[in-house]
């Protein structure tokens, strides 16, 4: 199915407006392949003195706090089971057993085959405002396999009570300059997640910065992944490196941010793999708040996709009640 069908255009009637044209393969390219060019060096050396800053110590406690409240705690390994789920959701509604302040996790991150058992262990920690439940699909973290089944795989997320979708776009397809077909499958992806009541499930694309090897291109697939109707735009799916950097992050978040100035709409941004550290999440805190604003800063527009990372945000809590570091064996394994 081409851009030019009508059937392709309802979903991504904004996209239209945007581009001032009918929404065709040669349209779409001229937009994506118009806008201005990364400076690299500039983007970097930005990052570079947005890591640098620091926070008052009265300030830390705030921040480990909200790192919390934004991890998508996430098992993705095909050695999955029921039971390591059941330990995840465990750990996402009790972090720190020892401290019943602890903020709770914003959702937890799972393959579309492990959601009923999500569901089930989450229990009535995933009421609505609650822990979200997350799913990958679209054949993660590859992409590689018939838009019939990657379609499927969704509705079966989102029928098991999945609240979000993590997809992955097809880099081929984006690297060989199809555009088109891209935004396609991001729109029925999108109509894809569409529950019996008429709403919708979150819908995050993953862009895999790993494989796209230039900032420009990066630049080209965030505004892809938005003008078909993407709710959040995701770095990586943690299988490739590099995954999430923070001067990727910067720049994504510098699209999310020029979005809103153009249409008034909020997207949000997720970056995911390699963040282990609360040293490292709070630079991304920093760099959210510089860039996209601090409104950016909740669940609803700003997720850390980890799996280690909570351990050690825990244990730096520890350290600020305690004045001592503890041991590991103060946080559970993951």
């Amino acid at each position: 199915m081409t851009l030019a069908q009508p059937t392709t255009l309802a979903p991504a009637e904004r996209a239209v407006q945007l581009l001032g044209s009918d929404l065709t393969e040669k349209s779409l390219r001229l937009h994506l392949e118009g806008l201005s060019g990364v400076d690299a060096v500039g983007l970097e050396a930005r990052a570079a003195a947005l890591a640098t800053r620091s926070i008052k110590t009265t300030s830390k406690a705030w921040a480990l706090d909200k790192i919390i409240s934004l991890i998508d705690l996430t098992t993705l390994e095909g050695a999955d089971t029921p039971g390591k789920v059941r330990s995840l959701a465990a750990k996402a509604i009790t972090p720190d057993p020892s401290d019943p302040a602890t903020p709770r996790v914003a959702a937890i991150c799972v393959y579309g085959d492990m959601v009923p058992d999500a569901v089930e262990a989450l229990g009535a920690a995933h009421a609505p405002g609650g822990i979200q439940i997350a799913s990958v699909a679209t054949a993660f973290p590859s992409g590689r396999a018939s838009l019939h089944v990657k379609l499927a795989d969704v509705r079966d997320a989102v029928q098991a009570g999945a609240d979000e979708i993590d997809m992955v776009i097809d880099r081929g397809a984006f690297l060989s300059g199809r555009y088109g077909a891209v935004f396609d499958e991001i729109v029925a992806v999108k109509e894809a997640c569409r529950r019996d009541d008429g709403s919708y499930a979150h819908l995050k694309v993953i862009l895999e910065t790993g494989e796209l090897n230039t900032y420009d291109n990066v630049r080209r697939a965030s505004w892809l992944a938005i003008l078909a109707g993407g709710d959040f735009i995701k770095t990586s799916t943690g299988k490739v490196s590099p995954a999430a950097t923070l001067p990727v992050t910067l720049l994504m978040l510098q699209v999310v941010r020029d979005w809103h100035r153009l249409t008034g709409e909020k997207i949000g941004v997720k970056p995911a793999g390699g963040i282990r550290s609360s040293k490292d999440a709070i630079r991304y805190l920093v760099t959210v708040a510089e860039t996209a604003g601090e409104q950016w800063l909740n669940p609803h527009l700003f997720r850390f996709g980890a799996s280690s990372l909570l351990n050690d945000v825990l244990l730096q809590r520890q350290k600020l009640a305690t004045g001592h570091y503890s041991g590991p064996d103060y946080v559970t394994i993951d």
